[in-house]
């Protein structure tokens, strides 16, 4: 990754519209210690897609030409993320993503392996589910072990839900469960 990625990346939670509302500012050095120590979750939002919100009426998860996808730059972004990991030794021990194809697609094009995850399955629209994902990610949050990391691919409304953060498509953010707390937000991640 060139240099001038990671000091966007850097910059992202001061200057940019990556992660808005955010109080916690991390230098790029700072997130890829973080990473590498563990017990920390890489949250992102799936990259770019073709222009819309949500999904067209009639959308099936097991179809992907009925959903809203990535677009040519949002693969293209997925990919500088997998390099950008790769590029500072950041394996993660699990990848996970929400069962809709542009989750799945840039958790694929940056990592590889994908478990898709109902948890990160987006809930817009739906109240009922957002506050029992939102605990089971939680959760899930608090049990990753010192020395390893996991990274999560999932929609605007799990990430805000969780954090209070809003994610621009292909940004998100590093958290840290604890257990019985809402989870904290380390530092803000985006690639440009």
């Amino acid at each position: 990754m060139q240099r001038r990625d990671l000091l966007r990346l850097a910059a992202a939670p001061l200057v940019g519209p990556a992660l808005v509302r955010s109080t916690i500012a991390a230098p790029a050095d700072a997130l890829v210690e973080r990473l590498r120590a563990g017990g920390v979750v890489l949250l992102l939002r799936h990259a770019t897609t073709d222009p819309g919100v949500g999904d067209p009426p009639g959308f099936r998860l097991d179809d992907c030409s009925t959903q809203r996808n990535l677009s040519d730059p949002g693969r293209q972004l997925a990919q500088r993320i997998g390099a950008w990991a790769r590029t500072h030794g950041l394996v993660p021990a699990r990848v996970r993503s929400s069962a809709w194809c542009r989750c799945v697609d840039t958790a694929r094009l940056a990592f590889g392996n994908v478990e898709p995850w109902p948890a990160l399955n987006s809930f817009f629209g739906e109240d009922a589910a957002r506050q029992r994902q939102t605990a089971a990610l939680a959760t899930a949050a608090a049990t990753i072990p010192a020395g390893r990391f996991e990274v999560w691919v999932t929609h605007q409304v799990n990430i805000t839900a969780l954090t209070g953060q809003f994610a621009d498509m292909g940004a998100g953010c590093v958290i840290e469960g604890r257990p019985g707390a809402p989870v904290r937000v380390f530092g803000a991640f985006a690639l440009s």
